[in-house]
């Protein structure tokens, strides 16, 4: 079919292609849809609120999303949420009384068959005040003693709208805690090599 090109595979008829050429064009116009009304706008006003933030902040605002090496500063706090607060910091115990077999809450055969050897007090995640976006997932989250103490893998719904503007009050960076990697590697996964190297 590679050899024949379009005209080859415009000849062949199996299931998944067939769905595929019925599926094409709606989703083409979907994605056009899309590309138009709503990227479209959301990359013209952001420009325009990066510019008027500008005028008004001058140059003690950040450039953001540039590509250039970007760093923030926070500390580790949790957040209030519907009526309670969140707590800063999740440990195994945590993710282990979670755990209900079916997800999102479902924990890798490797993590349940490992619980009894696992320090349940170990810390897991933290949250922090460190004001990220969309493509900061994997930084290191550095302690004040120049030590690394985690990874940004994600942030709470509350920081969706960091592209724009940034809270204190609810904004939170989520990490994995290096404690956390390190009794994984140990006692989950047991890669004890790549523990040694990470922790001498």
């Amino acid at each position: 079919m590679l050899a024949g090109g379009a005209k080859a595979i415009n000849a062949y008829h199996d299931p998944l292609i067939d769905f595929a050429r019925v599926l094409d064009p709606l989703a083409r116009a979907v994605r056009a849809d899309y590309e138009d009304n709503v990227k479209a706008v959301i990359t013209k006003n952001a420009a325009l609120i990066a510019k008027a933030r500008f005028a008004l902040e001058g140059r003690s605002t950040y450039p953001d999303a540039t590509f250039t090496l970007r760093l923030t500063y926070g500390a580790v706090a949790g957040y209030p949420e519907n009526g309670h607060t969140v707590a800063p910091v999740t440990n195994f115990a945590g993710a282990y009384a979670h755990a209900t077999g079916q997800d999102p809450f479902k924990l890798p055969d490797s993590w349940i068959k490992a619980e009894k050897a696992v320090n349940l007090d170990a810390e897991l995640n933290f949250v922090s005040t460190l004001d990220i976006i969309g493509g900061n997932s994997g930084s290191p989250v550095i302690g004040r003693n120049g030590e690394v103490i985690g990874l940004i893998f994600d942030g709470n719904i509350q920081s969706l709208g960091g592209d724009f503007g940034y809270d204190a009050s609810v904004n939170r960076a989520v990490s994995v805690d290096v404690t956390g990697i390190t009794e994984a590697l140990k006692n989950i996964y047991h890669a004890d090599r790549l523990a040694k190297e990470l922790v001498p």
